[in-house]
C-alpha cells in the first residue's frame, strides 16, 4: 500500500502574507525564499515529493523544513548557527597583518592573499573574506596630489566666481575664455585596414601603427556658449602660444559693448611655462582688453577647456586613422567646425567652498615628499 501523502501544512495567522511577501522581495536571501516557497506549497497540500521537484530539493529537505516551520514558526526557516571550530584567526587579526609592511626577504610591496595565508598559516580563502568584510583591496592604488599654491583660496575662488557668474569684479558683458593646448596628438596609421562594426561585431584593429608625426591642438572655450576658437601648430612653444593669442584677438576685435568699447577678454591657463613667458606678459600688457586668471598649481583640471580636450579626444582621435599630420590636421578643424555648429556650454556646478572643503589641504604638504 502507497504511503499516503502528508496532509497540508497548517499555517500560523499572518504567516501566510509574510511568506508570499518574501517570494516577492528582491533583497530576501535565496535559501530563505526557497524555504518560503516550500512551506506555501505544503499549505496548500501538496505532496512532498512533488514539492521537492519543484524547488529542486530532496523530499528529507522538504520534510526537515516542514517540521522546522510546525515547532517555531517562520523563526524556524531562519539560518541557525553553523556547528564546528571556532576560527583560530579573527578578521581583526588578519587586517592588522595586512595592513604590517610585507618582510623585505619577500622582496614585495604588498600582501597578496596567499602569501599572508602562508605568513599566518591560514587557508587563503579565510584572507579573502577578512579582507572582502573590511574592504581592504592591497593590489589597488590611487595617486593624489595636494596643491601647495599659496595663493590656492584666492585663486579657486576667482576661478569659480568666472564659471558661476557671481565675481563682483568682472562685467557682465565680460567674455571668459577657458584657454589651453593639447600637445602631441599623433597621426596614427594602423598596419592593415580597419574591420568596420557589423551587426554582432565590434569595430577590430590592428594592435600596432605606424606614426607619421605630431600636431598641438590650441584652444579657447567661450564660456557661455561652448564655441571653440582653435589653431594647430606644430609646436607648442611660447612663440606658437602668443600668435594664438593674437588670433583670439582678431576673432574678439569685433566683440564691442553699446558704446563701442571693446568687451574685456578674460582667459583662464595653468600654469605652463609658456604662459608665463616674458614675451607674452609684455603683449598682454600692451593689451589691457586681456585679463589672465590662472588656476592653482596642480590644478588644472579646473580649466573647463580639458572637458572639451577629451570630447577630441574620443570622438575625433582615439579611433581615427591618419595618413600623415595635414590629414590629422584637416580631421580635427573639421572636427571643429561640427563642433561650432551644435556647441553647448559646459555647466560649472562646484562653489569655491564645496572645492575647498572637499580638498581639504594639509598645510604641512610637500611635493618633494
Amino acid at each position: 500500500m502507497a504511503n499516503r501523502p502528508a496532509p497540508a501544512l497548517a499555517l500560523r495567522d499572518g504567516d501566510r502574507e509574510k511568506l508570499e511577501s518574501w517570494l516577492r522581495s528582491r533583497s530576501v536571501r535565496s535559501g530563505l525564499v526557497k524555504r518560503a516557497r516550500m512551506i506555501l506549497l505544503a499549505a496548500d497540500g501538496v505532496a512532498n515529493r512533488e514539492i521537492a521537484h519543484r524547488v529542486a530539493a530532496s523530499p528529507t529537505t522538504v520534510i526537515q523544513w516542514r517540521a522546522r516551520y510546525e515547532e517555531l514558526g517562520l523563526a524556524g526557516l531562519e539560518d541557525q548557527e553553523r556547528s564546528g571550530r571556532p576560527r583560530e584567526l579573527d578578521h581583526a587579526a588578519i587586517v592588522t597583518a595586512t595592513l604590517t609592511p610585507p618582510p623585505k626577504k619577500l622582496g614585495v610591496t604588498h600582501w597578496s592573499t596567499r602569501l599572508l595565508a602562508g605568513q599566518l598559516k591560514i587557508g587563503n580563502t579565510t584572507v579573502a573574506r577578512a579582507w572582502r568584510a573590511y574592504g581592504i583591496k592591497p593590489w589597488k592604488a590611487e595617486s593624489f596630489r595636494f596643491s601647495t599654491d599659496p595663493e590656492l583660496v584666492g585663486k579657486v575662488t576667482d576661478i569659480c566666481g568666472l564659471y558661476l557668474g557671481t565675481h563682483a569684479d568682472i562685467p557682465a558683458n565680460a567674455i571668459v575664455l577657458s584657454v589651453d593646448e593639447k600637445s602631441q596628438i599623433q597621426a596614427l596609421d594602423r598596419t592593415v585596414p580597419i574591420l568596420p562594426m557589423q551587426p554582432g561585431k565590434v569595430e577590430r584593429r590592428s594592435h600596432d601603427y605606424y606614426r607619421h608625426g605630431t600636431t598641438t591642438l590650441f584652444a579657447a572655450l567661450e564660456i557661455a556658449t561652448g564655441k571653440v576658437t582653435a589653431a594647430l601648430k606644430p609646436k607648442h612653444r611660447h612663440q606658437e602660444f602668443l600668435a594664438f593669442l593674437k588670433h583670439i584677438e582678431r576673432t574678439y576685435r569685433d566683440a564691442v559693448d553699446e558704446h563701442g568699447q571693446p568687451l574685456e577678454l578674460h582667459l583662464v591657463m595653468d600654469n605652463y611655462a609658456a604662459h608665463k613667458h616674458k614675451n607674452v606678459r609684455d603683449w598682454l600688457e600692451v593689451n589691457p582688453r586681456f585679463k589672465v586668471h590662472f588656476t592653482p598649481t596642480h590644478a588644472s583640471w579646473m580649466n573647463l577647456v580639458e572637458v572639451w580636450f577629451g570630447l577630441v579626444e574620443r570622438q575625433a582621435v582615439r579611433r581615427g586613422v591618419f595618413k600623415s599630420v595635414p590629414d590629422l590636421n584637416a580631421r580635427l578643424r573639421a572636427y571643429i567646425e561640427g563642433w561650432n555648429q551644435r556647441a553647448h556650454p559646459f555647466v560649472w556646478t562646484k562653489t569655491a567652498e564645496e572645492i575647498l572643503q572637499k580638498a581639504n589641504r594639509p598645510t604641512t604638504s610637500n611635493p618633494r615628499h
